[in-house]
């Protein structure tokens, strides 16, 4: 029983941001439990990911999007129906970070990182969340999707030299608990995971500056830096009916960071 609330067999999940990192190990974690995987791509070139979920006998398909164009997002969904006539889980896990002391913020890295990061979300959950609740309630449930945004600790707190990724993740936590207060008691579930400090290219900067690094270790409880796998069995649970009763949440994976 406990086994079967975990399975998504029969499901197809949408994932962007899932050709490296966090994104990669979520994408290949759902196609583990038994989903079918649309990955959005900037373009069809890098097929690692597809390759990895092939090889367990899932079918992976990748569309190609500019998540940076307001206009590339918008036309998305719709090419996606056409050929995947049911999504019930969307996994927004793309982002990227710009840095620079924020006195000298450029504007258009602040547009570039809220466009990619909170604007892409918001179009997304918006338009395959509209799909989901077009869909057939699970007669035993009552659910129709599941959507997982990746936020940040800089959901919470304020970080430094990233004004814009502190913006942007701290809209996702607000977002995902907006669209919950609407979608919870209509079968789509909406919740949020926050990563920590992981040792991933986003982090690059962190980890080559010894000084920071160190002092970011010595705060984390679990004494490392988290991984990409440490993400799979949260991105299952919350796909799954095994979290049918968790809507508007912002779980954190950060080692122990927050409760400190």
């Amino acid at each position: 029983m406990v086994q079967q609330m975990f399975s998504l067999e029969g499901e197809v999940a949408v994932v962007t941001g899932g050709t490296r990192g966090i994104g990669q190990a979520m994408a290949v974690a759902l196609a583990e439990a038994g989903a079918d995987i649309i990955l959005i791509q900037r373009d069809t070139t890098n097929t690692t990911t597809k390759t990895q979920i092939e090889s367990l006998n899932r079918t992976c398909t990748i569309h190609s999007c500019d998540l940076s164009s307001s206009a590339s997002v918008a036309a998305l969904t719709p090419r996606l129906l056409a050929d995947h006539p049911r999504i019930s889980i969307l996994v927004n896990s793309a982002g990227i970070q710009r840095r620079h002391p924020s006195a000298q913020f450029p504007s258009n890295d602040w547009d570039d990182v809220l466009q990619t990061n909170l604007s892409a979300v918001f179009t997304l959950c918006r338009d395959i969340g509209a799909h989901m609740l077009s869909l057939p309630p699970s007669p035993t449930t009552n659910r129709r999707g599941s959507i997982i945004n990746i936020a940040s600790l800089l959901s919470f707190q304020g970080g430094l030299t990233v004004p814009a990724y502190a913006a942007s993740k701290g809209g996702v936590a607000q977002l995902t608990k907006a669209l919950s207060n609407e979608w919870a008691a209509k079968g789509v579930n909406v919740n949020a995971v926050a990563p920590g400090y992981i040792d991933t290219d986003m982090n690059v900067a962190l980890i080559n500056d010894e000084n920071r690094a160190r002092s970011i270790l010595e705060r984390i409880p679990a004494g490392r830096w988290g991984r990409p796998e440490d993400f799979a069995g949260v991105i299952v649970f919350l796909a799954s009916r095994a979290s049918g009763y968790v809507s508007g949440e912002v779980v954190t994976v950060d080692g122990g960071w927050m409760g400190r």
